[in-house]
């Protein structure tokens, strides 16, 4: 059901497809009636793109799906989005510097470094900056910017890409309100905590109403030497033209400040003082600009169009003395610095700057009606992107030099550009005959890569070409109770790096690919219970990995293999007074378990790790993919004016390279990472009436040190965090 077509030129165009598909709508953002099980909120309120549906249209998606609702983050006074999405199975969210900046999210097993192996989305549209030739997330708007997640795993995410392969994560912003008011938070704690956010908004003019949101926020993360500080500026303004069209208008600006390391520690350096960072001259900065516009026409009762604009700029420059533990510093064999001795005064660094542009232009048709004997809604949509990368690394003769050096190990060693072109197009239906509801789907992406070696002069180009077919369902067992289940082709394209070589060639390195299926049951039980529970299965034609293991994201890749993952997923969401148990207070639960017996390495595979390869590790476990991942809360309201809650997220045991390694190695990049358990509390309380709000929200009670991470060297879990602040909205 697949085909993949790479060549210096073109071998396949589909672009008679994609104008048909042009003709009929968009990549993303749908406007259906109420009976799509994929919809938008209404027809004139078109910022919002779910990827999910509302209330009983949720039941009856054709897959595996899960929301985080504003009162469970403000329930839980969540901080990073690495903590939203640990309420969520199946995601496993791996903290780095302590507030979520630089995401770690991996799916089902999969990897989660830099989120490379998912699809972020905001409102619907791109969040992350090069999805197609680098999907790497080095930046995360602050989390208060948004009030709700949606996650969708199943075949119905065939209508988003690309990187098809783990979900889709789609984060979303409040609407304007139609009176005006707005929200101030104000919030301080433990290691410099400290943020101020801002929400105001309102009508402008006749149907028109504008938010706007500002943030900044400042910490001193989780290690020493490390001060971190982000400031974000965001607005919307979206209404209705006329009976007919609606328009909604996003932009964004953001800033980093940050003394940070990209380097974990040496097993030495951990035993030592395992919140040490002996790189203080190490620093992180980053301008990000985002802009989008969205057309919505109503072209009749069963007939909506939407077109949306984008563009999202890009620039960050990482100085770092050392990029993993295997460096001590990264200039160690020049006389001049010679080692650690001399970290602070004769040992240079490298500057890592890249700036990303990113520009499309997608547009999606929707049609509700009657087909087959069925009730029908036709989604079909086509998307052009374009994608430019400018990448310099440059070498400094100092640790706070920010520019390219003339020592042994200065100058400039890297001076690259890097394009991607791609053209995506799908349809989607979704056929409902009484309790039966069929959904399937396929889509289509053509992407051109080119890179420009500056250094040498050398230019190469290719392109590939992939068909993803997808077909789910779901059954009315009875009222409110679905047993659902589908079948997709997952699919993750290469990064340019990989594909096209720092000379000009191509190099053999084929598409992420895999078949992904699942089977679950999910069911409002009772008003006041939710239950969903899944099998899922993910059978991998070619795992793509990095070629060392302490490589990192910035790695080179190869062609990994095949692998497979399988496991159960359970969700668990309760409120004994809205079931009726209890009156006037209220004890309310959730639960998310993900269990992955199998996570593996199958067919003929050895070692990627160096000097190991030539040691089979067929049947060995992947790296990064705990067996059990779980999380539970539960908690007591007072009326509506005081709740508290307690909440205990479990990571289990995972092994961080192919080889399986149990005992640590001196750089502390392999290893067993041993299971962590943290325990986190949280107290809001409404003493003045709804509109004030009073919290104090505890993480990680009992202080429990834990390694979150071995990929660059060992990085230490979040320590105990106490943090106290106030909402109040106007």
């Amino acid at each position: 059901m697949s085909i993949v077509i790479r060549s210096h030129r073109h071998a396949v165009r589909f672009g008679a497809s994609l104008s048909v598909l042009a003709l009929l709508g968009p990549a993303f953002g749908a406007n259906a009636k109420e009976a799509a099980p994929l919809d938008a909120k209404a027809d004139t309120e078109i910022s919002e793109v779910l990827v999910l549906g509302r209330g009983a249209q949720r039941l009856r998606i054709a897959g595996s799906s899960h929301v985080v609702n504003e009162a469970d983050l403000e329930r839980s006074r969540v901080l990073t989005v690495n903590e939203a999405l640990r309420q969520v199975p199946g995601v496993y969210a791996r903290d780095e510097e302590g507030l979520g900046l630089r995401p770690n999210i991996g799916i089902r097993g999969l990897a989660p470094t830099r989120s490379t192996k998912i699809l972020q989305l905001e409102d619907g549209l791109p969040l992350s900056y090069a999805p197609y030739t680098d999907n790497a997330s080095y930046s995360m708007p602050p989390f208060r910017r948004f009030v709700r997640i949606e996650t969708l795993k199943s075949a119905s995410q065939i209508r988003f890409g690309p990187n098809t392969v783990g979900g889709v994560i789609n984060f979303i912003t409040p609407s304007a309100p139609e009176t005006f008011g707005g929200d101030l938070f104000m919030a301080a704690g433990g290691r410099g905590y400290q943020e101020l956010d801002l929400k105001i908004g309102g009508p402008v003019l006749g149907e028109l109403a504008a938010i706007g949101h500002a943030n900044r926020t400042r910490s001193n993360g989780v290690r020493d030497n490390t001060a971190l500080e982000i400031q974000d500026l965001w607005g919307k303004l979206e209404g209705r033209l006329s009976a007919h069209h609606a328009i909604a208008l996003r932009v964004g600006h953001a800033t980093e400040d940050s003394q940070v390391t990209y380097s974990g520690l040496t097993a030495a350096e951990y035993a030592a003082d395992p919140r040490q960072n002996p790189f203080a001259n190490d620093h992180f900065k980053i301008k990000r600009a985002t802009a989008a516009i969205t057309h919505g026409w109503t072209l009749s009762e069963s007939l909506n169009l939407k077109t949306s604009a984008y563009s999202l700029w890009f620039d960050r420059d990482w100085w770092r003395q050392s990029s993993n533990s295997g460096q001590r510093p990264n200039d160690a064999s020049d006389p001049a610095c010679g080692g650690m001795a001399n970290l602070n005064t004769t040992c240079g660094n490298e500057g890592r700057l890249r700036e990303y542009n990113t520009y499309g232009l997608d547009t999606r048709l929707t049609w509700t009606g009657a087909l087959v004997g069925a009730q029908a809604v036709i989604e079909a949509g086509a998307r052009h992107q374009w994608e430019r990368q400018n990448r310099l690394q440059l070498n400094g003769d100092r640790p706070t030099a920010r520019t390219a050096g003339t020592s042994v190990n200065g100058g400039v060693r890297e001076n690259n550009l890097r394009y991607g072109e791609a053209s995506a197009g799908f349809v989607s239906l979704s056929l409902t005959w009484d309790r039966l509801t069929v959904n399937p789907g396929l889509r289509v992406e053509q992407i051109d890569y080119r890179r420009v070696n500056r250094l040498n002069g050398t230019t190469g180009e290719t392109d590939l070409s992939e068909v993803i077919p997808g077909l789910g369902f779901a059954w009315a067992v009875k009222p409110g109770a679905y047993l659902y289940g589908g079948v997709h082709r997952g699919f993750a394209p290469p990064r340019a790096e990989d594909i096209v070589s720092g000379t000009g060639g191509v190099v053999d390195i084929e598409a992420e690919e895999s078949v992904n299926s699942e089977i679950g049951y999910r069911s409002a039980v009772r008003p006041g219970l939710f239950v969903d529970i899944n099998a899922f299965r993910m059978d991998f034609e070619n795992q793509v990995i990095p070629a060392s293991v302490a490589g990192g994201v910035g790695a080179t890749l190869t062609n990994g293999g095949k692998t497979r993952h399988q496991g159960v997923e359970l969700s668990l969401k309760g409120s004994l007074r809205e079931m009726g148990m209890i009156r006037g207070d209220d004890v309310f639960f959730r639960s998310a378990l993900t269990w992955l017996p199998d996570a593996a390495f199958v067919g003929t595979r050895r070692s990627s790790v160096s000097g190991f390869g030539g040691v089979s590790v067929s049947g060995n476990r992947l790296p990064y993919a705990p067996r059990w991942l779980a999380s539970a809360a539960i908690g007591y309201s007072f009326g509506v004016h005081t709740d508290v809650q307690l909440e205990v997220q479990h990571t289990g045991k995972m092994f961080t390279d192919d080889l399986n390694t149990v005992a640590q190695t001196a750089d502390g990049q392999r290893g067993l990472i041993k299971s962590a358990t943290v325990w986190n509390a949280s107290l809001n309380t409404r003493p003045f009436g709804d509109r004030t709000t009073l919290f104090l929200a505890v993480k990680n009670i009992g202080d429990k040190l834990y390694i979150a991470d071995r990929s660059r060297g060992i990085l230490p879990g979040a320590p105990r965090l106490a943090q106290i602040g106030l909402s109040q909205r106007f």
